[in-house]
């Protein structure tokens, strides 16, 4: 694998400028999770569960777990949820691995839902990626597959204030807009990106290993 830090990534500080936006889509997690709008891809031999309590979605899980959006997204987007990691004593909590993937889409087949929920399997992705807590809660990273195997590391932290609290909902917002993407934490801009190659359409992916995880309040916007 190639690991790479490219020159041209900002980071930036402040809070994202007010801009009119149209409403894409608003996930209902009311009762259960909808089979028709999310994917579940987890690693088989363990106990990983995903399911709707308070009007959010649970990631429960001892392994490798992906969660998409069945969703084709592309053009200028906002993307929105709060995300909080349990450490409560339960036997998956673990503070680790608030990670998401979004643009994603395998330049070798229509169909990207076809893996389970393996790290490693994502390598052959096309995709933007930030792990913030990665390597239990060690690093905070954002990346970029490039489809060939390589994932193309842009820039990182391992600094405390980057790093993950326990129990903590934090607000993350992810914007792309023309070939620039960002993303966001509690109004603060941890990674800013123009891409030279940028990736215009694709999937968005909740991803985890190990942890129990609390998502709610998840909304997709159109940006002029």
């Amino acid at each position: 694998m190639v690991r790479a830090i490219l020159t041209g990534v900002v980071i930036c500080l402040g809070v994202v400028d007010a801009v009119s936006q149209s409403l894409l889509y608003e996930a209902d997690f009311r009762k259960r999770i909808d089979k028709n709008e999310w994917v579940v891809e987890a690693a088989p031999g363990g106990d990983s569960v995903m399911y709707v309590k308070d009007r959010k979605l649970v990631i429960d899980s001892n392994g490798g777990v992906t969660v998409w959006l069945n969703k084709r997204l592309g053009g200028n987007i906002q993307i929105e949820y709060d995300r909080t990691v349990l450490v409560e004593g339960n036997k998956n909590d673990r503070l680790s691995d608030l990670n998401q993937f979004w643009m994603a889409r395998d330049p070798r087949s229509t169909n990207l839902f076809t893996r389970q929920g393996a790290f490693e399997e994502y390598d052959s992705l096309q995709l933007y990626y930030v792990g913030m807590g990665g390597n239990s809660n060690t690093t905070t990273r954002f990346r970029k597959y490039d489809g060939k195997g390589n994932r193309v590391l842009l820039q990182e932290y391992a600094d405390a204030n980057h790093l993950l609290k326990p129990n903590k909902k934090y607000r993350i917002k992810i914007i792309l807009q023309n070939s620039t993407t960002s993303f966001w934490v509690d109004g603060e801009c941890y990674f800013r990106y123009t891409d030279p190659q940028p990736l215009l359409e694709g999937y968005f992916g909740f991803r985890s290993t190990h942890s129990r995880q609390e998502i709610s309040r998840f909304t997709v916007y159109r940006l002029p």
